[in-house]
């Protein structure tokens, strides 16, 4: 039996490289390999992790460049520590560190690097319409070819061994939950089809598709979405899927919500796309966002496209008044499942015997939320870290991995979970003992940073990319950072990412700007290799800011923190905290304490209880 490691995987595919048909007499020079779908996902099924498979690493972000004698992986700052233990074989992979002043970009590295007149081979249908053409015109430039190939070599490679499609039921999400019918929503985007002089709108994006239909699935881990597309006329919605997939509830509620489409076999869309292409008049103009692939975009053809992301990306990220109470109250259910896990958790470590590791601590975490009303699943694996493995931002327990978590080393928990009323994400560092006055530094310091942002006031439509400093600025001060965007958006009952908007050292191009009703996370860090990693993130809802002035009526805004989950005081240096930062904790935990106390009655909740009113405690110098 062949022994198919990562040496016999690239050799593999260095072999099909050499003999991609009508290239030259020479095959392709590079071949591009991402983790994205055909829906340019950023989490993926089993079957759609082609970086994976062929380079070993299992980060979320991350794109592999593939030549005769060279194998890269480009990804960013949350990954670098869990890329150098996972590529396989390491000998055999370079990393390249992106966000880094050093590190070039693909195209520009591809520029330099390639033989003259060189030919780079990739999948069209998994790479977005500006991601290729930022790519082609750099290679361009440099006398090379960008080749969208006609079949996926990786696929070959891992033939039959490949995971089969995921197709699981799809159900209905309840106006109780979203808030706005179907019809409406089709409506709107008709109104904003018109508006661009649009006479079809391609919606690729699966979140984008959950959204529209108020439907949810599970063909993705962790995302309530389907595999589907949808292309919306003036006069029609096609819906491109399996409809014996779809449940007779979703069917009806789609009906009765205003909506009745007409149904394609997803593997039909590029056929009928086409059809509905060639029937455009010179005057028709097709919206299909840059985010969608390379491949739709190219079967357009000459027909004007209007280019901008979809209004259901925006639709969604501004939440109507019944997701913002669904979402703020799943996020006081779930804070009460991290505060009965947090409380069992140092009663296990301080009080007994008993060893409790970072899995077994994710799986009783877990059980907590399973507790909660409304509770689906989670929103990603759960981040439970001890100590250095702190350090790797998106670290993931296993077998081999998992660590107990004592009173001797920081722990830091990143997790979330989906509800039927809302997604959360929250991340709380604690130490069991005593920490070192650096380790108490550092968390202070980013304690600072969060609570510099979430009481910032700033202008209606602020690209939250303007904002990222605040978070950093108690950091950059003594000359310390972290690797990663302060904020993303986040999805009601979606995706726990959720695009267009985000706060972030790097500008997000399609961001409408901030308005009430978004919902970010508030994320700042910092993280010492090898020795531990410390985040605090709260969820943050967009609201009107009361200020004496409103100059010109642009309006201001603000934010208003819906985790509820205590900060550890015991962790904070209080003599670096100002009044203000001092009032601002003092009255989130009294919040804090007002809010969950009445979910923690009982003789089974005395252990949370008595927890959160010990951590809920007033601070002062």
């Amino acid at each position: 039996m062949v022994r198919r490691d990562g040496l016999w995987k690239l050799t593999q595919l260095r072999e099909l490289m050499r003999n991609v048909q009508g290239v030259r007499e020479k095959g392709i020079q590079a071949l591009i390999v991402n983790g994205e779908d055909a829906h340019q996902s950023e989490y993926s099924t089993e079957r759609d992790q082609r970086r994976r498979f062929i380079s070993g690493f299992r980060g979320s972000y991350g794109t592999v460049v593939v030549m005769h004698h060279a194998a890269l992986l480009w990804t960013d700052g949350r990954y670098y520590q869990q890329a150098m233990s996972e590529l396989d074989p390491p000998e055999a992979w370079t990393l390249m560190r992106e966000g880094l002043l050093d590190t070039p970009t693909i195209g520009a590295w591809l520029a330099s690097n390639l033989p003259p007149k060189s030919t780079v081979g990739a999948d069209a249908v998994l790479i977005s319409y500006t991601q290729w053409m930022r790519l082609h015109s750099i290679l361009a430039a440099a006398g090379h070819c960008l080749l969208p190939l006609l079949e996926n070599l990786v696929d070959k490679v891992w033939a039959d061994e490949q995971p089969a499609p995921t197709a699981n039921i799809i159900l209905p999400q309840s106006l109780r939950y979203s808030g706005q019918s179907a019809g409406d929503k089709v409506r709107l985007c008709r109104d904003a089809m018109r508006e661009k002089g649009a006479t079809m709108l391609v919606v690729t994006a699966l979140d984008a598709i959950a959204y529209l239909l108020n439907w949810r699935g599970s063909d993705i881990p962790f995302n309530p979405v389907f595999f589907a597309y949808v292309i919306l006329t003036l006069k029609d919605v096609y819906v491109f899927i399996d409809r014996s997939r779809v449940s007779q509830e979703a069917l009806e509620q789609l009906k009765n919500e205003g909506v009745e489409p007409i149904f394609h076999p997803y593997e039909d869309l590029y056929v009928y796309m086409k059809e509905l292409v060639n029937s455009c008049t010179d005057q028709d103009k097709i919206w299909i966002s840059n985010k969608s692939s390379f491949a739709l975009h190219a079967l357009c053809g000459d027909i004007k496209k209007h280019t901008d992301i979809t209004p259901l990306s925006v639709m969604k990220s501004i939440k109507n008044s019944i997701e913002i109470e669904g979402m703020r109250a799943s996020h006081v259910r779930d804070s009460a499942a991290l505060v009965k896990y947090f409380a069992w958790l140092e009663d296990k470590i301080k009080n007994t015997n008993e060893c409790i590791t970072e899995i077994s601590g994710a799986t009783r975490l877990e059980k907590f939320r399973q507790e909660q009303a409304h509770f689906v699943g989670l929103s990603f694996t759960t981040i439970s870290s001890v100590g250095p493995h702190g350090a790797v931002i998106h670290y993931s327990p296993t077998a081999e991995t998992d660590v107990p978590i004592t009173d001797k080393e920081l722990y830091l928990c990143d997790s979330g979970a989906q509800y039927h009323d809302g997604t959360t994400d929250v991340t709380r560092t604690l130490h069991f003992g005593e920490p070192t006055s650096f380790e108490r530094e550092c968390f202070t310091r980013v304690f600072k940073g969060q609570c510099r942002l979430s009481t910032m006031i700033f202008p209606l439509k602020t690209k939250g990319n303007y904002l990222d400093t605040l978070a950093r600025e108690s950091l950059w001060s003594v000359g310390l950072d972290y690797l990663h965007g302060t904020g993303h958006g986040v999805g009601s009952y979606l995706n726990v990412h959720e695009e267009p908007i985000g706060i972030s050292w790097k500008p997000h191009p399609d961001d409408p700007g901030l308005q009430p009703g978004m919902f970010l996370s508030n994320e700042p860090g910092y993280y010492e290799d090898g020795k531990f990693g410390i985040r605090l993130e709260n969820i943050e809802l967009v609201v009107p800011a009361k200020t004496p002035y409103n100059h010109k009526n642009r309006g201001f805004l603000t934010f208003e923190t819906v985790t509820l989950v205590p900060i550890q005081t015991s962790l904070l240096d209080v003599s670096m905290l100002t009044d203000k930062e001092i009032e601002y904790l003092n009255n989130y935990h009294v919040k804090c304490l007002e809010v969950l106390k009445p979910l923690l009655q009982g003789p089974e909740n005395i252990q949370a209880l008595k927890w959160l009113e010990k951590q809920t405690l007033p601070i002062s110098r």
